[in-house]
C-alpha cells in the first residue's frame, strides 16, 4: 500500500460521502425535491422539477461511485459539472469567502478542483476500478472530468434564464 493509495481513498471517500449526503438532501430534506425545484426556479433553472431530478441523481450518483472507486472519472465529471453549475448560478456573485452573505465560491471551487485531480489520478488501488481493470486514469480521465465542465456549460447555455434584478 502506498500514501498516495491511502491519500486518494480518504479524497475519494470525503468528496464521494459529502456528494451523496448533499443530493440525498435534495431529495429527502425540507423541502424535499419540490422544495429543491422550486429554489431552482428561482436561481434560474427552469424548469426546476427537472433540473433538482437530475441535479439530485447526479450527485447521489457520483458521491456512491467516488465511495467506490467505480467509474472515477466519470463520477468526479458528475462533480466537476454540478459544482460549475453551482458556482455559476448562486455563488460567484457572492464573491469568494463562503462565509460572506449567500456563501462566495470557495468551497465549490474546492470540489471542482478535486473532481478534476481525481479524473486526473484515478481512484487508486483501494477501488473497484482496480479490482475489475477499467478506469482511466491520467490524460484520458483528466478529458472526462474536463467533459463535466464543458457539460455544465452547455447546460447553463441551453436552460440558464435567471430574473433581472430589481
Amino acid at each position: 500500500m502506498s500514501s498516495t493509495d491511502a491519500a486518494l481513498l480518504v479524497l475519494r471517500g470525503a468528496v464521494g460521502a459529502v456528494f451523496l449526503a448533499h443530493g440525498l438532501n435534495h431529495l429527502l430534506g425540507g423541502g424535499r425535491l419540490r422544495g429543491t425545484a422550486g429554489w431552482f426556479e428561482s436561481l434560474g433553472m427552469r424548469p426546476g422539477y427537472a433540473h433538482a431530478v437530475v441535479a439530485s441523481t447526479v450527485e447521489v450518483a457520483s458521491g456512491t461511485l467516488l465511495v467506490l472507486g467505480l467509474c472515477t472519472p466519470v463520477a468526479a465529471a458528475g462533480v466537476v459539472g454540478t459544482m460549475v453549475v453551482a458556482w455559476v448560478i448562486n455563488h460567484a456573485r457572492n464573491g469568494f469567502f463562503i462565509f460572506r452573505p449567500g456563501e462566495g465560491y470557495e468551497y465549490v471551487m474546492v470540489l471542482v478542483a478535486t473532481g478534476l485531480c481525481l479524473a486526473g489520478t484515478g481512484p487508486g488501488r483501494f477501488s473497484l476500478d482496480r479490482l475489475i481493470g477499467i478506469g482511466q486514469p491520467g490524460w484520458v480521465g483528466f478529458v472526462i472530468g474536463l467533459a463535466g465542465a464543458f457539460g455544465a456549460a452547455l447546460l447553463l447555455a441551453l436552460c440558464w434564464r435567471p430574473s433581472e434584478p430589481g
